[in-house]
């Protein structure tokens, strides 16, 4: 089952503590959609594992199908797509994972600080009214808080999903998602359901 945040709620009572933050962070994430800004979304290990996972439910089809509207179907059509490739499109939204791209992050590894790697992608796609998704389990991880530090003087929103009481990122991004747990592996299991959670009632905005 696809839980929005009346399902997680439901299944997820400690949670209550951050459904603000929730669905202020799905408010936002849906504001620089609209607006023709893009999602991004940065961690490590298992944390960057979930920021691809994240792009997966955005970027194609989650909990709706996404079929193509008719103008851009046309559009598509005029321009010589064939209709079987047309069919097989799902509607997507802009989220970007700034870990997946191992040429790319290994140069910014060798030829600058590592620390940088997640600020130098945020610098170099970021604009204002895009959205950055820090995920870190402590909130404390250097190259994370690197990322937001650019992404604010940038003009983008941050939100930190984050445990262990929020580190850095929890109290210095603009919408932080603290999951009330300290071990790392009970804060990613938390993190699962909060992401899935955001991922659906962002879709609903856009795809009913």
């Amino acid at each position: 089952m696809y839980l929005g945040i009346p399902e997680l709620m439901e299944h997820y009572p400690e949670l209550g503590s951050v459904e603000k933050e929730i669905k202020y962070a799905v408010e936002r994430i849906a504001a620089g959609f609209r607006k023709g800004g893009k999602l991004l979304l940065c961690g490590n290990g298992g944390s960057a594992s979930d920021c691809q996972h994240i792009a997966g439910e955005l970027i194609k089809g989650f909990a709706s199908e996404r079929k193509p509207g008719e103008s851009r179907r046309r559009e598509l059509e005029k321009k010589g797509v064939a209709c079987k490739i047309i069919d097989g499109l799902q509607e997507g939204l802009p989220a970007i994972p700034l870990i997946g791209a191992d040429a790319l992050c290994t140069a910014v590894l060798n030829d600058m600080a590592p620390s940088l790697i997640f600020a130098q992608q945020v610098y170099a796609l970021g604009k204002a009214g895009d959205v950055l998704w820090a995920i870190s389990t402590s909130g404390n991880a250097e190259n994370v808080i690197n990322a937001v530090k650019v992404a604010k003087a940038m003009g983008l929103f941050t939100i930190a999903l984050s445990g262990k009481g929020g580190g850095w990122s929890g109290k210095n991004c603009d919408c932080a998602i603290i999951a009330p747990a300290d071990e790392t592996y009970r804060v990613q299991e938390y993190h699962l359901p909060i992401y899935h959670a955001i991922c659906r009632e962002v879709e609903r905005e856009f795809f009913l």
